[in-house]
């Protein structure tokens, strides 16, 4: 080599050579630090001799002990392999490979051990699509060493509802990489969880803004959750962006700060007034029935009056046609015997007196009070009727 240390040489008494050539004019020099340092030790290792040692070695594990042409290729083929090799990666269970060439998707593999031509030409990127990632809406949750706490953020939680109210709403998304397009999550859009809460928030707003307040404090929760959820989804599906809504879920729904106890007394006055409502529905249920049920009984007393009425004319015009026929054959007989009936409907059950026109002007009237003797007749008892009946059943054989 040009700057190797050679002993001897011309133009100088005992002097070392190289580029620089001696330094002082008879001293002990080599390289261009000089002749060594201040007492005078050892240079510095010369790059030259680590090299020629270096080939020397290789020469030693060659055959032949010489690196030529044949060798050179060996050590290329080698490291070829050596580098083929790295192409060898492994996907997790949570986990789908998708394999780049040159920048440029050419497919995804599933878990276990795969292969892809290593870097700089190929490379693997690795989605963990199994895990649930939670997005927040309208509030955030701060880690501390000890607990946690949430802090609301106001310009997203306050949301305009269909009847010009204000509602403040904090909502939890959960959601994960689509195990079917992973790939679509990768690189079709930028920033994928800034992306799912913007959607999760417009979806918010829009459903929200479709109803009035008092159902979505009080009843439309599932409802809600169930049309953000879906409506979610659609507008990411249109994105292709390759994301999968596990859940939606209400965590808060109350008015303003402001306002909350004035929509919590209104609150009270509509369970008041739902209450009501349903004490008089059940006095409704009780009274109607039982109205409904004496009018009937009402109606069918007043249509049996009405047949009773019918079938007794009809009746008496049958007895009075009757009895005509009869008065036609026998006038005299038949008016006796209208006089008779007439008189025992009449007196049938009134007290009677009987006088007999025919005293023959003696001024004494005979008395015959019947009714009286039939009520004293009834109050005696029953021994002395048995007795008295006996006296006169002996009296008659006598």
């Amino acid at each position: 080599m040009p700057w190797s240390n050679q002993s001897g040489g011309s133009g100088g008494s005992g002097g070392g050579g190289g580029p620089w050539g001696q330094r002082g004019g008879g001293g002990n020099g080599g390289g261009p630090w000089g002749g060594g340092g201040p007492s005078g030790g050892n240079t510095p290792p010369d790059l030259e001799e680590i090299i020629r040692r270096g080939q020397d070695r290789l020469k030693n594990f060659m055959p032949g002990g010489n690196l030529g042409g044949r060798g050179l290729l060996l050590v290329g083929l080698g490291l070829v392999l050596l580098w083929l090799a790295t192409g060898v990666y492994t996907v997790r269970p949570n986990e789908v490979g998708l394999n780049l060439i040159f920048g440029k998707y050419v497919g995804k593999t599933a878990q276990g051990l795969n292969y892809n031509l290593p870097y700089p030409i190929g490379s693997v990127i690795k989605p963990q699509v199994t895990n649930v990632i939670t997005t927040e809406v309208g509030f955030r949750t701060v880690e501390s060493a000890r607990t946690s706490r949430q802090t609301d953020v106001g310009e997203e939680s306050l949301m305009l509802t269909g009847d010009e109210n204000i509602v403040d709403i904090d909502v939890i998304v959960q959601w994960q990489i689509d195990p079917g397009a992973p790939e679509a999550y990768v690189f079709n859009i930028q920033d994928p969880p800034g992306t799912v809460k913007a959607v999760a928030e417009s979806a918010v707003r829009e459903v929200i803004g479709r109803r009035n307040i008092q159902p979505v404090l009080t009843t439309d929760r599932a409802a809600i959750e169930t049309e953000v959820r879906q409506l979610m989804q659609d507008t990411l599906n249109t994105y292709r962006a390759g994301v999968l809504i596990r859940l939606v879920q209400l965590q808060k729904v109350d008015p303003p700060q402001q306002v909350i106890d004035a929509f919590r007394d209104v609150q009270a006055a509509r369970a008041d007034q739902e209450r009501l409502r349903n004490q008089a529905e059940t006095y409704a249920n009780q009274v109607v029935p039982e109205s409904r049920g004496r009018a009937a009984q009402l109606v069918q007393s007043a249509e049996a009056f009405k047949d009773q009425t019918v079938n007794e004319a009809l009746g008496q015009i049958s007895r009075f046609n009757s009895v005509y026929e009869q008065y036609k054959n026998a006038p005299a007989v038949t008016r006796e015997r209208l006089f008779l009936e007439t008189m025992e409907r009449v007196f049938g059950g009134m007290d009677k007196v009987i006088l007999d026109q025919n005293s023959n002007g003696s001024g004494v009237v005979p008395y015959l009070p019947l009714g009286e003797l039939g009520q004293h007749q009834q109050r005696r008892p029953a021994g002395q009727n048995q007795v008295q009946g006996q006296a006169q059943q002996q009296g008659a054989t006598r």
